[in-house]
């Protein structure tokens, strides 16, 4: 397996404040995810919320292929500049993975361009999440569907646009169905959201859930042309291949923003 850099950003905020997260996980969100991914031969760091710059400085997510984002209580804490130094990285090739309460996070909803809202009820349900897309990379080594017997719910409708390529729809034991795992491309980046993870419930042991995560990262890393034009930037091309025909036409003087 090629080498391939992950970091995981988790707020790290409910293992510290809510006594049964935290024993639920005493790593933090970001220890479990971590060890899981350590086994499966990728490279991994972690950044949580209070750290310098979140712990994503340009040197971190310079070195970074996928970052995996878990926030819920604390989005807004989230610094501006780091927002806008993940979004220059993912348009430039970094992949991004938005797990959970993530979907509101800053970063996710800069690159949907979308409010992101859904609908929710905490009330420990089953969740069946069917693989509506086999043969996708991501949905690999799975059955037709993953069961969680306890999780909570996010409905429709979810204000994203339209995805690339939808691969898991939930059914949850109150009736609601929801877009559980979808792609997007922006730039040269690839964003993966995947709906699983409440902080109150061991999801993030779940092998299966596990195993989406894992294939997420690999999907997600970067394989493109980096010798494209015109991501982030607009270069002004003066020495056309062809010969351009003079046809006499006067120019003005245009300002263009540098």
């Amino acid at each position: 397996m090629t080498e391939c850099r992950v970091t995981i950003y988790n707020e790290f905020v409910h293992e510290q404040r809510n006594p049964e997260v935290g024993k639920l996980y005493p790593k933090g969100i970001h220890g479990a995810i971590g060890e899981y991914l350590v086994a499966q031969g990728f490279l991994v760091r972690t950044a949580t919320l209070e750290m310098e710059e979140h712990g994503l400085t340009r040197d971190v997510l310079d070195a970074t292929d996928v970052l995996i984002w878990w926030g819920h209580v604390a989005h807004h804490k989230v610094d501006d500049a780091v927002v806008d130094r993940i979004q220059s990285r993912i348009l430039n090739g970094m992949g991004l993975i938005v797990l959970h309460s993530g979907h509101l996070s800053k970063i996710f909803r800069r690159m949907m361009g979308t409010s992101c809202g859904l609908c929710w009820r905490e009330a420990a349900e089953r969740e069946r999440l069917w693989v509506v897309n086999p043969n996708h990379e991501i949905t690999q080594g799975l059955g037709r569907y993953i069961e969680l017997p306890n999780a909570e719910m996010y409905g429709e409708q979810f204000d994203v646009p339209e995805p690339d390529e939808l691969l898991f729809i939930s059914w949850f034991e109150g009736g609601e169905v929801f877009r559980s795992g979808a792609v997007w491309h922006r730039g040269r980046g690839r964003i993966f959201y995947f709906r699983p993870g409440h902080e109150t419930y061991p999801i993030f042991y779940n092998q299966d859930i596990l195993r989406v995560i894992a294939n997420g990262v690999r999907w997600a890393k970067f394989r493109g042309n980096t010798e494209t034009c015109g991501i982030e930037v607009c270069p002004n091309i003066t020495e056309p291949l062809e010969a351009i025909e003079d046809k006499g036409v006067a120019f003005a003087e245009i300002e263009h923003p540098q």
